[in-house]
């Protein structure tokens, strides 16, 4: 079983951070080791909201304790999120210092959580500038928003060839995967978003999500001339989204074969 030390944000009401990430994580046989950087009532988004930022200090505290169990090196991989302050952010670092010590081969993925295109920053100047500097450098994986990848990088996205030319300036700031989420362009059709991946050698895949459908489609970008793209050129695959029936139960729908 793989094991993830996720150091991010928890809401009781709504589903963000470790309140979205555990779930699905633990669906997919992952062993979670969850530390809660915020413990709030809802998320910031609804305007107010009651609870804690935990600090740096705690964060720590925590971590040392799961290495007092001696059990890090069985930790596969760090995620974090949202950090609450500057010192949350130092203590995350930290933590993933101490997972690599003990495990060389754990990864550390980092949501860049610093703002969106909708309301610009909304985390505290000295958060986003850590993430630029310091986290996203020091990460494996990265999954910034459209916004997030404009900060990381200083430039604009308006296009496909402008994300990836963006793709290639944060590679060279250090992660070696990419995820670009939530990314619209003037090449994007009106009822559309798209995900981006790049494992730096551009065998990528970009991801169209119809709005009003949840139809999406796979396609590769580019491939590197050393490495085989996995999908075939134009080749399209659908995906069915989990949803809940008239019951309240969940189903998950079969593919629909008929676009292959």
């Amino acid at each position: 079983m793989k094991t993830v030390l996720s150091i991010q944000s928890w809401v009781s009401f709504g589903h963000v951070g470790n309140a979205a990430a555990m779930l699905p994580l633990q669906r997919l046989g992952v062993d979670v080791w969850a530390i809660h950087t915020v413990q709030f009532s809802n998320h910031t988004g609804y305007g107010a909201w009651r609870g804690q930022v935990f600090d740096g200090a705690m964060v720590r505290e925590v971590v040392q304790g799961i290495e007092e169990r001696g059990v890090l090196a069985r930790c596969d991989g760090v995620l974090s999120g949202y950090m609450g302050d500057r010192a949350i952010g130092d203590a995350i670092l930290d933590a993933v210092a101490r997972v690599r010590r003990a495990n060389p081969t754990a990864l550390y993925c980092c949501d860049p959580v610093i703002g969106d295109v909708d309301h610009g920053v909304y985390v505290a100047p000295s958060i986003a500038e850590f993430i630029r500097e310091h986290a996203a450098p020091s990460a494996d994986i990265v999954t910034p928003n459209l916004f997030e990848l404009e900060y990381l990088t200083g430039m604009k996205v308006n296009s496909l060839d402008a994300a990836l030319a963006a793709v290639d300036r944060l590679h060279a700031a250090g992660p070696r995967v990419i995820l670009v989420t939530s990314l619209v362009h003037g090449d994007t059709p009106a009822d559309e978003i798209e995900l981006l991946v790049s494992d730096g050698d551009h065998a990528g895949l970009r991801q169209r999500r119809r709005r009003c459908d949840r139809r999406i489609v796979l396609r590769p970008i580019r491939a590197h001339a050393r490495r085989r793209c996995r999908l075939e050129q134009g080749r399209e695959f659908d995906l069915r989204i989990d949803e809940r029936d008239g019951a309240g139960r969940w189903r998950r729908d079969s593919p629909d074969r008929s676009s292959r």
